[in-house]
């Protein structure tokens, strides 16, 4: 047989924030109907329905001396130390995020030089063939990256490539409005490498959907709830969570399905979903969807690893952190062995969803 070039994951790290907030950290908190009236509820019930919704108890925040392109560059030398190269032989940096490097208390972004170019200089890389550039595709881009990262192997472009998601959402987010509560801060990288092989290895295939025309605005940034606020020109993340919950339900099953189907696998061969952990109870109803697809009505037990309950919504280092800890044997009940085929999936602003099947 011919042998063929496939992307490989080789390392994966992350960075895992210090500040641990509880679900009972927001019983103090004022919040807001997005019209600007007090929500009528006391804050023990409105946090009690939220965990019950999301699954959520606590998230990560990270510490006042610290921005998304610090906590790549932690991620990025794990990964880098994981996969044993030398980090001047990196082709390309690419580096998922939404909202650039924001202080402590600010919530302004920071964008320039390109947080990609940050954890270069950080990881003192010196090589100028290493390309280094940002990806904003909302809470799919570190898998978009990944998915770009494909092309630049396979096109012989590239043999080595760090792909980082790294976000600091707890620096924009309007802490009036409850779906505050689901964010959090974390990065999470990996190294791909290029790998000729026989039978197919790697990255198999990949699907990807933009919903614009009619889901554009289904998260935006928006002013605080509170027209009280005395930073009232601050622009905060907004969610429209009922329809970006249905959207959700409604594309991302036939995303994956899709993906599968372009890779020539059926549901039975897969191992493990790693999906986005943006709401608990919204990635049991997708996963339920996706094999219902299949005309199966009863998902199959620790297909679906979930770390959201401890870590909340990091937005493009979920997938990454989860498999990271998945390999490095620290999400309980689960692990990932050579031949196992892996989805991941994500979605989020834009309205965007990716899907990557994956054969280890």
């Amino acid at each position: 047989m011919t042998k063929k070039i496939y992307s490989t994951i080789t390392g994966t790290g992350n960075y895992i924030p210090e500040r641990r907030i509880k679900n009972s950290d927001f019983l103090n908190h004022e919040f807001y109907e997005s019209n600007g009236n007090p929500v009528a509820k006391d804050n023990n019930y409105i946090i009690e329905k939220f965990q019950e919704i999301t699954t959520i108890e606590e998230r990560r925040y990270v510490t006042d001396d610290l921005v998304a392109s610090d906590i790549a560059y932690f991620a990025a030398q794990e990964a880098i130390k994981d996969a044993g190269i030398d980090q001047e032989t990196l082709d390309y940096i690419i580096v998922a995020h939404n909202f650039g490097d924001v202080k402590h208390g600010s919530n302004r972004s920071d964008m320039v030089p390109a947080l990609a170019a940050r954890v270069k200089h950080k990881l003192r890389v010196e090589n100028p063939d290493c390309v280094a550039y940002d990806l904003p595709f909302g809470c799919p881009g570190w898998l978009q990256g990944v998915i770009q990262a494909d092309y630049f192997i396979k096109s012989g472009d590239a043999k080595k490539v760090l792909v980082i998601g790294t976000e600091t959402i707890s620096r924009i987010i309007d802490r009036h409005d409850r779906d505050s509560m689901i964010y959090a801060d974390g990065a999470g990288a990996t190294i791909l490498e290029a790998v000729e092989s026989e039978s197919p290895i790697g990255l198999l295939a990949h699907k990807t959907r933009s919903d614009t025309y009619r889901y554009a605005e289904m998260l935006t940034m928006g002013c605080s709830y509170n027209s009280t606020d005395s930073n009232k020109d601050d622009l905060y993340l907004k969610m429209n969570g009922r329809r970006l919950y249905q959207y959700a339900l409604e594309t991302v099953p036939l995303s994956i399905k899709a993906c599968l189907d372009k890779a020539g696998k059926d549901i039975s061969d897969v191992s493990k979903v790693l999906i986005h952990q943006a709401n608990g109870k919204m990635d049991d109803a997708i996963i339920e969807r996706l094999y219902k697809l299949y005309d199966i009505d009863e998902v199959p037990e620790k297909v679906m690893p979930m770390i959201i309950s401890w870590l909340g919504n990091s937005s493009v280092a979920t997938v990454p952190t989860l498999l990271d800890l998945i390999l490095k044997a620290k999400v309980e009940g689960h692990t990932i062995k050579p031949g196992d085929c892996i989805v991941f999936a994500s979605v989020g602003a834009g309205m965007n969803i990716n899907a990557v099947v994956y054969n280890y």
